[in-house]
């Protein structure tokens, strides 16, 4: 029996994305949210045309092309004399070689316009302050399909056997945000940058809705408590601190600075089955989570929804959950493992680095671009 009505727990990304995308498929769904009020949740996010052109097709790209930047490459920089390694173009580039724009902005701007259209659909309801813990919501019960958008931590994914279970990953994320005004001039204002040092990075580029930039320094760290947004105690800046000594100046000044840090222990999910057989799946970071070293974990969630969506008309409900899983985890296991080379490559030291550096010097900016058409070129399926 095909898919009619589906009930989706979580109202982040991919949550709302799901329900956009089933919605142009005539299938109508109630979200269930466990939070009072949808607030500010994360920093920035990079929006790559993999995923723009999804969020095209829902009808919510002009609003997001409005207050978003394009930047004009994505830079990767040395922390230490702040010399460029390289650049992959982006900006009026992405658009013409990937059909889609690259864009950057605050989480938040993207949750609230797909929450917008999301309440203005008539095929879409959300309902806010539902408790997911030892029972589920009542209409589960009459739902076709049970869609778990709930996260890294998702409660539902308790529901399916043999499924993915969270660990930490090894790695912190120091996230903060500094105005356009008190930004230091090595920050670039028109692209996304990417400075690489021993055992950890900082990300940098801005938020033009905002009027600030966006950072966020991924360090190894020790295993955390199950949390975020915490505020790091001594240890965890000394440990910051020692992490980036030998970086250039003004970089290890920048986060002297920040009176107000926001510290991320960051968790992944294992490998596991994402749907039982019957009605329910997982998407998005409740099946896979993982490493922010490929900047695709956004874009992964709304590509799930999406396709998801796609392969549930005309065929029954277990049915299009196989197909769903087998199409999209290949993609998935392709880019952790993109995202561990990544992690490799960033976080280089000694000779290693030295031979990075060296290897990214001789590659074109053509050439550094044909690498990611793989990721960026992708064309979900069914989208036309």
């Amino acid at each position: 029996m095909p898919v009619e009505h589906a009930a989706i727990i979580g109202a982040g990304i991919s949550g709302l994305t799901a329900a956009l995308s089933l919605s142009r498929r005539g299938i109508s769904s109630e979200i269930f949210e466990q939070a009072s009020e949808l607030t500010e949740v994360g920093a920035g996010l990079q929006v790559s045309p993999n995923a723009s052109r999804i969020l095209d097709e829902l009808g919510v790209l002009e609003e997001l092309s409005k207050v978003w930047l394009e930047p004009d490459a994505i830079r990767l920089i040395s922390g230490g004399s702040l010399r460029q390694l390289a650049a992959v173009p982006a900006g009026k580039f992405a658009r013409e070689r990937w059909r889609a724009p690259y864009g950057v902005l605050h989480r938040t701007t993207l949750q609230k316009t797909l929450l917008a259209a999301v309440e203005a659909d008539p095929l879409c309801r959300l309902h806010l302050g539902v408790r997911m813990e030892a029972s589920l919501p009542p209409c589960e019960s009459t739902a076709d399909l049970v869609i778990g958008a709930d996260g890294v931590w998702s409660k539902l994914r308790q529901s399916i056997p043999a499924s993915p279970s969270t660990r930490f990953s090894g790695n912190i994320a120091y996230r903060f945000t500094i105005t356009e005004a008190e930004a230091p001039g090595f920050l670039d204002r028109t692209c996304v940058s990417a400075f690489l040092g021993g055992s950890a990075h900082l990300v940098s580029y801005p938020l033009k809705e905002a009027g600030s930039f966006n950072m966020v320094a991924i360090t190894a760290g020790n295993l955390a408590p199950q949390t975020w947004q915490s505020e790091p105690a001594a240890e965890q800046r000394a440990q910051l601190r020692a992490r980036f000594s030998g970086w250039n100046t003004a970089i290890l000044s920048l986060l002297e600075r920040q009176a107000k840090l926001t510290f991320w222990p960051l968790f992944e999910t294992t490998a596991g089955a994402w749907q039982d057989g019957r009605r329910t799946v997982l998407i998005g970071d409740a099946a896979h989570a993982m490493m922010p070293f490929a900047a695709q974990g956004a874009a992964m969630a709304i590509e799930d929804a999406y396709e998801l969506a796609a392969f549930l008309p005309g065929r029954p409900v277990a049915e299009a959950l196989s197909l769903f899983e087998k199409h999209r985890a290949p993609r998935i296991a392709r880019l952790r493992q993109r995202g561990a080379f990544n992690q490799f490559a960033y976080h280089a030291k000694g000779p290693i680095r030295i031979g990075r550096d060296f290897v990214l010097g001789l590659k074109p900016p053509q050439s550094l671009a044909a690498d990611l058409d793989w990721i960026y070129g992708y064309r979900a399926v069914h989208l036309p």
